[in-house]
């Protein structure tokens, strides 16, 4: 998958509404779970305990809801890039849920939508809906405006 390349602010404001992407597949695995788990100190039984996990509705363990927002930022990079900018960062969330339970062992992947783009002084701040899907499922499992600021270069 090519990522699409947008080329300064002028064009960041010029694609409001398109989709920049969709990432491809990312498999949750019980390591890849139990490892945001110790580095959040986040120990809740249904997504660490496999054995106990099986008697629930999931059939088993599920994952953080914040390790799959936290994906957004690895999907986002290999969909898009913005050029012709001194530096961007991550300025926060406007609303983020999680609609279904993203099972360990399926696959997620993200579509990333440009939604907004707001003038500040010395650049721009642009919201991008970030909507994760599981492989087989019929609704999303997270789905989280991210806000971000980029300066002019």
């Amino acid at each position: 998958m090519a990522a699409t390349v947008i080329n300064g602010l002028d064009e960041l404001r010029s694609r409001v509404g398109e989709e920049l992407g969709v990432s491809d597949w990312y498999e949750i695995t019980q390591e890849g779970v139990d490892a945001f788990a110790e580095s959040t100190k986040d120990f809740q039984w249904i997504h660490v305990d496999p054995e106990r996990a099986k008697d629930t509705p999931f059939g088993g363990t599920i994952a953080h809801g914040l390790y799959t927002l936290s994906l957004g930022p690895m999907f986002s990079y290999d969909m898009f890039t913005i050029e012709g900018i001194a530096f961007g960062l991550n300025y926060g969330y406007n609303k983020v849920r999680f609609p279904a339970p993203l099972p360990t062992g399926s696959k997620v992947r993200m579509r990333a939508t440009l939604s907004q783009v707001d003038e500040i002084p010395g650049g721009a701040q642009f919201t991008i809906t970030q909507t994760f899907e599981r492989e087989g499922g019929d609704k999303p499992v997270c789905v989280a405006e991210s806000v971000s600021r980029v300066y002019a270069g």
